[in-house]
């Protein structure tokens, strides 16, 4: 029943964000109905994607683990570092500076990274669906963002305002990066991510 809740969970997420890489039938759509509207009902339907995954994958963890394989210890430690930098790239996409303009799309990055990590470490079927569909995702929509910026429709590089911002994204990143593997991991997850 868990994975049945997380494949609709991802299912309603993906969905509103594949949909959003449709210009056309979205354009379509706020015309129709008001940019005001369309955002709140985008923004319902990825909170309610959420929340079946987040409620899924716990139910699923609990109640239905399957394991796939059993990764080796090195992955674990892979993950650990591959953390970091998504942190860093996620709070960089908010923050426009160098870390922005060369890494192009900071927060897909910041996904990829993110879902890469967890699939290196964790052997399950839960988290091959989870990650595996979130890392799918967030490559189909480079791709989706790379075709619009070759059709001029969004710039290529966005413009550096300077290092503070940078400095910002890896202080404040690593702090984050620190409390979601000593705090959040072991807390909310049940999984210590620095153990060894």
């Amino acid at each position: 029943m868990g994975l049945l809740i997380l494949i609709c969970g991802l299912l309603l997420f993906i969905g509103a964000h594949g949909f959003v890489t449709m210009r056309g039938r979205r354009a379509r759509l706020i015309r129709r109905f008001g940019e005001g509207p369309y955002k709140l009902v985008f923004s319902l339907v990825s909170v309610i994607g959420i929340g079946l995954i987040a409620y899924g994958f716990a139910l699923y963890r609990s109640t239905g683990w399957i394991d796939l394989w059993y990764p080796p210890r090195w992955t674990r430690h892979v993950a650990v570092l591959l953390m970091w930098p998504a942190v860093v790239l996620l709070l960089a996409a908010y923050l426009p500076g160098h870390i922005k303009r060369a890494a192009k799309h900071p927060m897909l990055i910041a996904v990829k990274l993110w879902a890469l990590a967890h699939l290196l470490a964790n052997g399950d079927l839960g988290a091959v669906i989870l990650f595996g569909s979130l890392l799918a995702w967030a490559v189909y929509d480079r791709i989706a963002v790379k075709r619009r910026e070759s059709a001029g429709e969004i710039p290529t590089s966005p413009p550096a305002d300077g290092w503070s911002n940078d400095a910002i994204a890896v202080g404040v990143g690593t702090l984050i990066y620190l409390a979601l593997g000593f705090v959040f991991h072991p807390v909310v997850i049940g999984v210590p991510a620095f153990a060894g």
